[in-house]
């Protein structure tokens, strides 16, 4: 009898049952979690750029967090950049560098981006960018007389290059300085005939007296020697003709532990079968800006399905639907005077202006 009772109690107990935890909060673009995250990405691509210039976060156009354990979460981001005035060899941080305007005719990057965050700790797994110039119908409802981006192996842009170097190098005492890239160039041709061009030089062996006895002879300083720097130059050619030239030279720098020296932002060496005469990479000739054209899976990555990035990518969030209907859902609720509803976590704002 007092088994049976202890069981009719027992049976009576309250059976509480653990109710799941809430899943958390979507992240909004621009969160201070988003933004972290989009900072180690805009550095990493910085860090794996080959030609051409820094670039700045604009905007988090979309964020998606994929658990995949106790503190270890996967992160996609779309993120969108604009170019700056400080090429890739620069030693200056990204934060002192200048985002060029509008009317300077802007660049913009697109890049989708896949981390992982563990234990607090963000990592770039993949990367995968391409950059375009703003369109010259843009430019010109804005600044009608403003110069547009010349395409860097137009024969002018080559003709003053060539003479700025030879200009420099003509004049200083120290290395003579050797071409490695052109970074952009423009031309006005209105009120007068101007050429302005920027390019990335490299010291080499040869001091500029030696060169003039065999150029042919001088070759960049050794890698653990290495002194990398940038010029600009501006030619009139009308109605009066002057050349202008500025080289600054950054010294010797070690690259991080990651990049290998010969893969050094900004250098390009030459492969059989290549004009690099024009200190154009292949894939320049003929444009105005260099792509940021970058495709990067991390080696050291701890999540080992990187090289999957982009196929395993979630389907992207239709943001302005989804916009909207939120939108429409509020209207349909009643809303104290002067209401705003909230704006949707994405995209996020925009830091510079909008292409």
């Amino acid at each position: 009898m007092k088994a049976l009772v202890a069981l009719i109690l027992l049976v009576q107990l309250p059976i509480h049952k653990a109710v799941p935890a809430a899943p958390p909060a979507p992240l909004g673009c621009d969160d201070p979690e988003s933004e972290a995250a989009a900072e180690v990405a805009v550095n990493y691509i910085n860090g794996h750029s080959h030609h051409g210039y820094k670039f700045a976060l604009n905007r988090i156009e979309d964020i998606r967090v994929v658990p995949q354990g106790p503190n270890n979460d996967i992160i996609f981001l779309e993120l969108d950049l604009l170019e700056t005035t400080c090429p890739v060899l620069s030693p200056t941080p990204l934060a002192n560098c200048s985002v060029r305007s509008f009317a300077e005719h802007a660049v913009e990057g697109d890049c989708d981006v896949k981390l992982q965050k563990v234990d607090g700790v963000l990592s770039v797994l993949a990367s995968k960018c391409h950059s375009h110039a703003d369109s010259s119908e843009d430019i010109l409802k804005v600044c009608p007389d403003c110069p547009l981006l010349a395409r860097m192996n137009d024969t002018e842009v080559l003709e003053t290059v060539s003479a700025a170097l030879n200009d420099y190098n003509s004049k200083t005492t120290d290395s003579y300085l050797r071409l490695l890239e052109i970074g952009r160039a423009k031309i006005q041709y209105h009120p007068g005939h101007v050429v302005v061009t920027e390019f990335a030089v490299g010291a080499t062996n040869c001091s500029a007296q030696e060169a003039k006895a065999n150029v042919g002879a001088c070759q960049l300083l050794p890698e653990d020697q290495s002194n990398f720097g940038f010029c600009t130059a501006v030619m009139v050619k009308a109605p009066s003709q002057d050349l202008q030239v500025d080289c600054q030279l950054y010294g010797h720098q070690v690259p991080a532990p990651d990049t290998p020296l010969l893969s050094w932002p900004g250098v390009t060496y030459a492969h059989p079968g290549q004009d690099t005469s024009a200190g154009l990479a292949p894939s320049a000739v003929g444009v105005t800006n260099h792509n940021l054209g970058l495709f990067h899976n991390n080696p050291v990555a701890s999540e080992s399905s990187s090289s999957e990035m982009f196929r395993s990518m979630l389907p992207a969030k239709p943001v302005a639907k989804r916009a909207v209907a939120e939108a429409a859902q509020h209207d349909k609720v009643p809303r104290p005077v002067g209401f705003v509803p909230p704006p949707p976590p994405c995209p996020g704002r925009i830091r510079y202006f909008d292409i």
